[in-house]
Formats: structure tokens, sequence, C-alpha cells
């Protein structure tokens, strides 16, 4: 008798097996009263107000329709155009953007509109544990490209090499989760002409996938270029989950570069609706569409995560870590002591302090903290850390 389960599920399945376990541990150690967590971007502490309180006033509703079936409204997509092109510096039209769930949806989005079964994606090692499950169950087939081993630059020639007559999707993360890089805009100009050449090559266009839900959550005054600006057949995916530290919230869109050729932004834009439909209704529920407006001047404390990240890693160069002190994002990413990430993880959740392993991100011997932890969270899990770097 054949095996229950779709084989696309079973794959989706296998690539997630270790974050799924890694999950339900960390789940566990959340009831910890006295746990320090630096696993996954959750708020540890109330809700910002100023996001209750957009949230509150777009529930009372002003017209019979305000909970009716919600898809890409006009209104929210106006304020996120006009706030996007301020941001870029290249004009984005209302109609080439698609409201979904997250920047998750978004993501799926565009690889259900860009790619056909048994195409490849190409995707960076280390980086989010996610794209490849998701590029499985939509059946593509993810191939890694890593990043430079020391600096975690886009690495040109690997991306080349992982590009075949197959490939459709080059996945760009910038702020990169975990490492923190923020890529400038002359490597992305150099990534745009290797896609344009690799393109013509192969007679079939790559797109690029710009995963850009930490791009509002910059360090020292660091500036931002996104792809879209230098390949005009670049889609951008956002979610407001980072910078409101709310990811139970689904909120994101996937946008159109404004430079993408007339035909081929006219042609995706049809696509969204159909396809979103058919992924099962991927669109922000009505509450998050009517709070857009008032959410787009909602932000965590930019500034106190800055003074959070120069304690962490301070400390931890000073215990002996080599750590990456980040340009972006809420995560420092380190070597772990004695190069085995799950020991390293396991020592330290036994004293209560609680790590996501470089081992989810393909990288065994490295760790990642997330800064969303609070001020007492941090200062009583440095001890452990210094005595971590000891003990292993």
């Amino acid at each position: 008798m054949a095996t229950v389960g779709s084989s696309r599920s079973r794959a989706a399945q296998r690539e997630v097996a270790l974050t799924q376990r890694f999950l339900r541990s960390a789940n566990a150690a959340a009831k910890d009263p006295h746990g320090c967590r630096f696993t996954f971007g959750n708020p540890q502490e109330l809700a910002l107000p100023a996001m209750v309180d957009a949230l509150r006033a777009a529930a009372q509703p002003l017209d019979p329709q305000w909970f009716a079936y919600k898809d890409n409204e006009a209104a929210p997509r106006a304020v996120i155009a006009e706030a996007l092109t301020g941001e870029l510096g290249v004009a984005v039209h209302p109609e080439d953007i698609a409201l979904t769930a997250g920047a998750t949806g978004a993501i799926a989005l565009a690889f259900q509109m860009l790619a056909e079964p048994g195409d490849e994606v190409v995707i960076p090692v280390p980086g989010w544990f996610v794209y490849a499950p998701m590029l499985r169950l939509a059946g593509l087939v993810p191939v890694q490209a890593p990043l430079a081993a020391e600096t975690f630059d886009l690495d040109l020639d690997a991306i080349a090499a992982a590009i075949t007559p197959r490939t459709r999707i080059v996945v760009v993360n910038t702020p990169h989760n975990p490492t923190g890089r923020i890529y400038s805009r002359a490597a992305l100009a150099e990534l745009a002409d290797l896609l344009d050449r690799e393109s013509a090559r192969n007679d079939a266009r790559i797109f690029l996938l710009s995963d850009e839900p930490y791009r509002r959550i910059r360090f020292d005054g660091n500036g931002f270029t996104s792809p879209a600006v230098v390949y005009p057949w670049t889609v951008i995916d956002y979610s407001w989950a980072k910078v409101l530290v709310a990811p139970g919230q689904r909120l994101g869109y996937l946008a159109l570069s404004g430079h993408m050729p007339a035909a081929d932004s006219a042609a995706l834009r049809e696509l969204f609706f159909p396809t979103q439909v058919g992924m099962g209704w991927n669109f922000p529920e009505a509450v998050m569409q009517h709070a857009v407006p008032a959410l787009e001047n909602v932000s965590l404390d930019l500034a106190d995560l800055q003074r959070k990240r120069d304690r962490m890693c301070a400390a931890l160069v000073e215990y002996g870590y080599r750590v990456n002190r980040p340009e972006g994002t809420f995560y420092v990413w380190g070597a772990a002591p004695g190069g085995d990430a799950l020991r390293f993880a396991d020592w330290l959740a036994d004293r209560s302090v609680h790590v996501m392993p470089g081992t989810l991100f393909e990288r065994p011997a490295d760790f990642r903290i997330c800064l969303t932890a609070t001020w007492d969270m941090i200062e009583r899990a440095l001890p452990v850390f210094s005595d971590a770097a000891r003990a292993l």
C-alpha cells in the first residue's frame, strides 16, 4: 500500500525536521519563568502601546463591509506604495503590491508565480531555515549558495556555480538573517550583472527575490539599498512582524520593482489575485489591512536595540567568543565554543539560557542570539555565556 501523504509534504517534512524539534524545545523553554530566551524573534515584553492602539482602532467598524472578505485593498496599497517609493528611491505603484499573510505569504506567492515544478531556486547559506521546506512543498528545488566564509558577503562565484538552466529565482536576504550583514549597492549591482548574463546565456529570465523584513532595523546609521533599485526583475517581500516585534500578527506584502519592464509587471500583476486565492486566500485579515496607515509609524526602539547589540557583542568578545557584529536585524551570530552548536545550546539550556544553534542554518559550529530578549535576561545570561566559554 502506498505511503499516506504527498511526496512534496514528506520532502518539506525532511527539510524542517530539525527546526520542528528545536521549536518544540523552545516552546517548552518559554514556560520557564527564569529562562533567558534568545531563540526566535518573539516578544519578551508587552506589545508596543502604539501597535495596540492601532489594532484597537482598526477593529472598530466604520461601515457594514468592515469585516467583509478582503483581498488587495486599495487604501493600504496606496499607503505602502508611497512609503516604499520614499524608502527605496524607485517608484512603486499601488497596483504592483500584493498584500499577504506576512512575509512568508509573500515569499510563497513569489515561488508560486515565478517558477514551475522542478525549477530551481538559489538560496543563501547560512540563511532562513524555512526557504527549503517552502520550496519543496511548491515542487521546487532549493540550491544552496554559500555566503563568503568570513564576511558573509554575497559570493558571486558561489551564486554563479549554483545557477543552471533550471534556475528561475535567486533569493537575497538583506539585512541578513542570521548574520546581520547589509549588502552594499556595489555588491548588488555586481549580482545584477551576473543575473543578466546568466539569464541571457540560458535564454530564461532569472528573477531576484529580495527578502527584506528587517529593512527598517539597521544600526549605526547604516543605509540600505534594495536589489529592486539595480535589478529590474526584482520582487520584494516585507513584513511588519519584525519592526513591531509581533510575528503572530500576519501582515506583509510582495512588491514589484518600479524598474521592471511594463509588459512583465503587467503580467505578474494579473497573477496576484488568482494565485493568492488558489493558495487559500493568502491575504491579511481585515483588521490588519485597516491598521496599515497607523502601523507605518510604529517601531520598536532602535536605539535601545542597538545598546543591546553593543552590550552583547562587547561582553562575548571579552569572554573570547568570535562574533559577527550585526549591521542590521536583531540577531548576533557567533562561533560556538568547542565548535559544536548543539552541545553548546544544550549546555546553556541546562542553565536556563536558550540560543538557536547554527545547525538550523546549515552551520553546525555557530549559534544565533535574538536581541528581543529583555535587559534582565541579557544581564542574567552573560555570566552563563562566560562560564560556557571556559567550560567548552
